[in-house]
C-alpha cells in the first residue's frame, strides 16, 4: 500500500503553514487547505490568487480584512467544544488575518472561476447534521456543504465521531463525473484527535481502489494534525479508537461545471444503510449544536 496520500503532522508544512496543501503539491487541479498557527497578536496576509477560500477557526478567534471590509470571527476554544463562524473570501484579492490571542485557522481554498463577494456566516447559521445510527453515528458540520452555501467550487464540512464510530461508512467515492449519480471531486481529510486525561489519540483511516484514476490505496494511523489526501478511490471508513473522539475538515473541489457531492456506496458495503432506521443515534451526538439565531 502506498504511504504518499498519508501526510503525519508536519509533512505538509512549509512557511508559515503547519499544513500547506496546494494543487501542485497534491499533484491535482483544484482543492487546496492550509492550517495557520499565529502567536498572540500575530497576523499573516496572503493573496488569494486563483481560488476561493473560507477562513474557518479551529481554535482561536481572529479579524479577517479584505476589500476594505474587515469581519471578526469570535471562533471557538477548539473543534470538540462548539461550531464556529467563518468567512468567505473571493478570487484575486488580498487578505490579513490577525489574532489578539493566538489561534489555529484552517483555509478551505478550491481554484474558480466566478469572483463572488466576501462573506460573513455566523456560528448560529451552520446546519449540523446527525448521520448514521449505532456504530455508524456521526455529527456533520454542513458549513460549506453544497446545498447550504454558495461558492463557485469549493466543498467543505467538518465531522466528528464519537470514540470507538465508524465514519465515512459506507465506503464511497466520487472520482467519475456521472450525470445525476455521481461528481468528480478531490478530497482533503485534515484530522484532530481528541486526547484523554493529557494521552494523545489516533485513529484510521482506509482508502481502496476503485479501478479510476491512480488506484489510492491507503492504510493510515492517523493523528492529530495528519491529512490524507483522496484524489480517487472507495474512502472509509474513518474508525475513531474508544476513549478518542476524531474531527476531521473535509475540502473537496472538482473539475465539473455544477457544484455537486454526489457519491456511489461501496456495492458490497452499502447494505448497512438499511439497518440504520432500526437503532439509535448514539446518544453522545450532538457533541454540541448550532448556536440559537440571535
Amino acid at each position: 500500500m502506498t504511504t504518499t496520500h498519508h501526510l503525519p503532522a508536519g509533512k505538509a508544512a512549509a512557511g508559515p503553514y503547519a499544513v500547506d496543501i496546494s494543487p501542485e503539491s497534491a499533484d491535482w487541479g483544484h482543492s487546496s487547505l492550509r492550517v495557520l498557527e499565529l502567536p498572540p497578536g500575530g497576523w499573516h496576509s496572503f493573496d488569494t490568487a486563483d481560488s476561493e477560500w473560507i477562513v474557518l477557526p479551529l481554535a482561536g478567534s481572529c479579524t479577517v480584512a479584505v476589500g476594505g471590509e474587515t469581519f471578526r470571527l469570535a471562533g471557538r476554544k477548539s473543534v470538540f467544544t462548539s461550531v464556529s463562524d467563518f468567512v468567505y473570501v473571493p478570487r484575486d484579492a488580498q487578505v490579513s488575518l490577525a489574532s489578539r490571542d493566538g489561534g489555529r485557522f484552517a483555509l478551505t481554498g478550491a481554484r474558480c472561476t466566478r469572483r463572488l463577494p466576501a462573506r460573513y456566516v455566523p456560528a448560529s447559521a451552520v446546519p449540523v447534521e446527525l448521520r448514521g445510527t449505532g456504530g455508524c453515528s456521526r455529527q456533520v458540520n454542513n458549513f460549506a456543504a453544497a446545498g447550504a452555501f454558495e461558492c463557485d467550487q469549493l466543498i467543505a464540512v467538518e465531522v466528528l465521531t464519537p470514540g470507538g464510530n465508524w465514519s465515512s461508512y459506507p465506503p464511497h467515492k466520487h472520482d467519475e463525473h456521472r450525470p445525476g449519480e455521481e461528481s468528480e471531486l478531490e478530497e482533503i481529510y485534515y484530522f484532530e484527535i481528541a486526547d484523554h486525561d493529557g494521552t494523545p489519540g489516533l485513529g484510521y483511516q482506509r482508502v481502496s481502489p476503485s479501478g479510476h484514476g491512480q488506484g489510492t490505496d491507503v492504510l493510515a494511523e492517523v493523528r492529530d494534525g495528519d491529512t490524507v489526501l483522496i484524489p480517487d478511490g472507495w474512502h472509509g471508513p474513518s474508525m475513531a479508537v474508544p476513549g478518542h473522539d476524531m474531527y476531521y475538515l473535509n475540502v473537496m473541489a472538482g473539475p465539473g461545471a455544477e457544484r455537486d457531492w454526489l457519491i456511489r456506496d461501496h456495492p458490497d458495503h452499502g447494505w448497512i444503510r438499511g439497518t440504520w432506521p432500526d437503532q439509535p443515534v448514539d446518544p453522545r451526538l450532538p457533541l454540541y449544536t448550532a448556536p440559537e439565531k440571535s
